[in-house]
């Protein structure tokens, strides 16, 4: 499998996904000419609207962006079967076991947590240190070791502002300036940089 999992899709100061498309570029190596994205992240956005949106920086790619509301759904068996993918944000949780570890609410009952499973382990995309100031609430740090404490085993990352995991060829690597931060219950959290090999999580 090949997979680009990005934290975030705005950087302040740039474009829309504008700080990740060295990345993206290099991760389609030009090969790829559609990609079908799912626009089911925003509720005050028309599908429509956010395909809008997200089509430029693929258009910059020389590569077509169609919308999943318009096709059949093909995700799991064309990513499993070689087709690359890339999400951000929710897109990034979609490629884990479960949507567990996300920051939002469920505005909507789901019809479950289960995910595409492309990857063993679990993302916390926004990953931030600490809160606000004069936030009181739980930290994302104090959130994820209470996930742990119901799933023990599972690998939990804390993929900060403008990082992304690469995943390809039994590798996993991180992208970005910045560090992630890589949860396990009875371990002490690590942080993990760009040349640090992350193939652990596959455990």
């Amino acid at each position: 499998m090949r997979l680009l999992l990005i934290s975030n899709s705005m950087t302040e100061g740039m474009g829309y996904l504008e700080h990740a498309k060295p990345a993206m570029r290099d991760f389609l190596d030009g090969g790829v000419r559609r990609a079908l994205f799912l626009p089911y992240a925003r509720v005050m956005t028309s599908y429509d609207a956010f395909l809008e949106q997200v089509a430029p920086p693929f258009r910059d790619l020389d590569c077509e962006v169609i919308g999943i509301h318009r096709l059949p759904d093909p995700i799991r068996r064309k990513v499993r079967g070689g087709t690359p993918y890339i999400g951000w944000s929710a897109g990034s949780n979609l490629a884990c076991p479960t949507f567990q570890t996300t920051n939002d609410m469920p505005i909507c009952e789901p019809l479950g947590f289960d995910a595409l499973g492309l990857v063993p382990f679990q993302l916390n995309p926004h990953y931030l240190d600490g809160n606000p100031p004069g936030f009181k609430g739980e930290t994302r740090e104090e959130r994820i070791r209470e996930y742990l404490e119901v799933h023990p085993n599972v690998w939990v990352v804390g993929l900060r502002e403008g990082t992304m995991l690469r995943v390809e060829d039994g590798e996993i690597r991180l992208i970005g300036a910045r560090t992630c931060r890589v949860f396990r219950k009875g371990a002490e959290p690590r942080e993990c940089g760009a040349s640090d090999s992350l193939t652990f999580l596959r455990q």
